[in-house]
């Protein structure tokens, strides 16, 4: 008897569909591997580019004097207004002058009795040189008499300075403005006892026109010194106050003589008018001196910029390709950056998307997918678009029959 052997076709299909559909699963993440990157670009335009080059910076008067007392005394006399602007020549503290003024006195009277000794010497001198010459008397007291004459002409001399140095102690009694500038707080109060040298009394200093001192590195010296012997209204800009632009413009005033060999740095001293009082000796604020590299330069929006240890990349768009690109920046103006080398204008730079690219990684225009949109189901029914904002592709018939 034959046996008869009957097969299901159930496994077959099984293994067919299976297989089937593992290949469609391999086509899928092949496609995704080879999926563009949507992104956005802008393109780098030439534009001018105006920049400075900010400095710590210290306001300071161009002449500023303590006031010191120059002889010892009581204070008896102020006479100025705290903070107030005094004129070259006022007077503005007295120290006790009486015992200035009976030294000085005595001095004179010193003088008139030496004076009056050297006439009296003249006189006895001349009468034995007469009679010498008449044999008439000694010849011994008539050099004694020419010698009490010397004697007589030294101390009238000495009289002299002792007039000049009393004269002069008196005056120190007098404290006077040794310039036209403004006063501060005094140090002292009536009744005080100051001593020569050591005792603070006030500072003055000039305040129009007045200066800020600022600190470079010693290879801008040359730049400096340039801008010493040409500049023009916009070279030095000062900013006070954190952001108030300082109306007047500046000028090199000096340049150190030397560098600090501990820093290496040079101080620089810029001056400008103050005819407002705007600017006082020891306020603080910012010296923006205009960058030489100023004018046309390549610029692109700050955000296409990305930094690896310390250099700055960004990604050039060249067709459907991504292309990383070193480069060297300089500085921010508003939302733009200023590329100093590396780029040309009307290259296009990747502005959005690029997180996600490598380099030579592909690449449409679109706006990036927001993370955790990728994969959802289209709501209401509409149909379902891409990551780049365009329709997704319909499945194949030959999908749609699986």
């Amino acid at each position: 008897m034959k046996k008869r052997y009957i097969f299901s076709a159930v496994p077959l299909m099984a293994l067919l569909w299976t297989a089937c559909k593992n290949k469609d699963n391999q086509n899928a993440a092949a496609a995704a591997a080879q999926a563009a990157t949507p992104v956005n670009i802008a393109e780098a335009h030439t534009e001018a580019a105006t920049y400075y080059d900010k400095y710590q910076a210290t306001v300071v008067a161009l002449n500023s004097v303590e006031l010191r007392p120059q002889v010892s005394g009581y204070i008896t006399g102020i006479f100025f207004k705290e903070g107030e602007v005094v004129q070259k020549g006022k007077p503005l503290y007295e120290i006790d002058r009486r015992k200035y003024l009976a030294s000085y006195e005595q001095a004179r009277a010193n003088l008139v009795s030496a004076q009056a000794n050297l006439v009296r010497a003249q006189k006895d001198a001349d009468r034995y040189s007469f009679l010498l010459k008449q044999d008439a008397v000694a010849r011994q007291t008539y050099d004694q008499a020419v010698a009490t004459l010397a004697t007589n002409q030294s101390q009238v001399s000495v009289a002299r300075a002792a007039i000049l140095s009393a004269q002069t102690d008196l005056s120190y009694s007098i404290i006077k403005a040794p310039f036209t500038g403004r006063i501060g707080i005094s140090q002292v109060r009536l009744g005080a006892q100051v001593s020569p040298g050591t005792t603070l009394l006030n500072t003055i200093s000039t305040e129009n026109p007045i200066a800020v001192d600022v600190v470079i590195n010693e290879q801008d010296m040359d730049r400096f010194y340039r801008l010493q012997r040409k500049y023009t209204d916009t070279t030095f800009r000062l900013q006070i106050n954190g952001s108030t632009d300082y109306p007047y413009k500046g000028k090199v005033f000096a340049i150190d003589r030397g560098v600090n060999n501990q820093t290496g740095t040079v101080k620089v001293r810029i001056q400008f008018p103050n005819p407002k009082d705007e600017l006082r000796d020891g306020m603080s604020g910012v010296l923006n001196v205009l960058n030489a590299e100023s004018g046309s330069r390549v610029q692109i929006p700050y955000k296409a910029v990305t930094e690896q240890m310390g250099e700055y990349f960004v990604f050039v768009a060249q067709d459907t390709i991504a292309r990383q690109r070193k480069i060297n920046l300089g500085p921010r103006i508003g939302a733009n950056i200023v590329v100093v080398n590396g780029l040309e204008s009307g290259e296009k730079v990747i502005t959005e998307g690029f997180q996600r690219l490598r380099d030579g990684g592909k690449i449409t225009l679109g706006p990036p997918a927001q993370q955790g949109a990728a994969g959802k189901p289209a709501a209401n029914g509409q149909q379902a678009t891409s990551s780049a904002g365009q329709p997704a592709e319909k499945p194949t018939q030959g999908q749609q029959g699986k």
